[in-house]
C-alpha cells in the first residue's frame, strides 16, 4: 500500500454492485496477495450505485484502512463505466482488474505481474484465462456461446474475454474507445491500437455470496450488437509507425 502519489506502482481496481458480502473478504485478501510483492500500490473499489450495504461496508473498511480509495455512482451505469472511472481515478501507471464477486483470486495478481515481468514491450494487455469455471452449467454455457461468437467474429484469438482479471497500462487503456459492455472486447480494442494480447492461465472459485448480475441474453443478445461495432471499427482503425526526427 502506499500513501503517496508517486510512489503508486500498481492500481487494484475492483467494480462492485451488490456485493456486501464480499467486498472485505476480497479487499484483505488483495493486501494478503500483494504482501508477497515489493511493490507500492492502491485499492480502488467503484461502487456502482449499490442498493444493498455495500458502500457500508466500504466505508467501515475505510475508516479501518485509510489508504482504500472508494468511489461511487450516484446512479447505476454499468461495470464498463465502473471500471472506466476507477481507472480514471488511478495513479500507478499500471492498473490490474478483478471481479468483486470473490470469483478471482487476488493471488493471480501475482500471476498476471510475473507474465508482464516476461513478456516483450509489445505486450499491451494480460488477460486472465479462467481455464476450469466453477459456475453453474447455464452460466458455464452462456460464456462459452459468447466467448465462440466473438472469437469467430474478431479473430482475437482470445479463449476468455470475460474474466474480470487483467493487467494492463492506465494511458493505454483511456485511449480506447469507450462505449457500455467494451469490457467485454478489450483484447480485440487492445489489438486494434497495436498491442499484442496475452492469456494467462488462473483459477476460478465458486461464488460464495451475492448473485450473478449476468444470464445468457446479457452475454449473447446484447453482445451482437456490440460485436457489430467492434468490427466496424477494426475496419476503420489505421496504424502507423511513428519516428521523431
Amino acid at each position: 500500500m502506499s500513501g503517496g502519489t508517486d510512489a503508486v506502482q500498481l492500481s487494484v481496481v475492483v467494480p462492485v454492485h451488490n456485493e456486501r458480502d464480499n467486498v472485505a473478504p476480497l479487499f484483505f485478501e488483495i493486501m494478503a496477495a500483494m504482501r508477497s510483492t515489493a511493490i507500492d500500490y492502491e485499492v480502488i473499489f467503484v461502487d456502482d450505485a449499490s442498493n444493498d450495504d455495500t458502500l457500508q461496508v466500504l466505508r467501515s473498511l475505510k475508516r479501518e484502512h485509510p489508504w482504500l480509495r472508494v468511489i461511487r455512482h450516484l446512479q447505476r451505469a454499468g461495470q464498463s463505466t465502473a471500471l472506466r472511472n476507477g481507472v480514471k481515478a488511478a495513479r500507478a501507471v499500471w492498473v490490474v482488474t478483478l471481479d468483486g464477486d470473490g470469483q478471482n483470486d487476488p493471488a493471480d495478481i501475482v500471476t498476471l505481474l510475473t507474465a508482464r515481468d516476461e513478456a516483450s514491450a509489445t505486450m499491451g494487455l494480460f488477460a486472465g484465462w479462467r481455464s476450469r469455471r466453477h459456475d453453474h452449467a447455464i452460466r458455464r454455457l452462456s460464456s462459452k456461446i459468447a466467448n465462440a461468437t466473438r472469437s469467430a467474429a474478431l479473430g482475437d484469438a482470445t479463449p476468455d474475454t470475460g474474466c474480470g482479471l487483467k493487467l494492463f497500462q492506465r494511458a493505454v487503456f483511456l485511449d480506447l474507445p469507450y462505449f457500455s459492455h467494451m469490457h467485454r472486447f478489450l483484447p480485440a480494442l487492445f489489438q486494434r491500437a497495436g498491442f499484442q494480447v496475452q492469456s494467462v492461465a488462473v483459477s476460478h472459485r465458486p461464488r460464495t455470496g451475492g448473485v450473478s448480475k449476468y444470464g445468457i441474453w446479457d452475454r449473447l443478445w446484447v453482445g451482437l450488437v456490440d460485436i457489430a461495432g467492434v468490427m466496424w471499427l477494426r475496419r476503420r482503425s489505421s496504424m502507423a509507425e511513428v519516428i521523431e526526427e
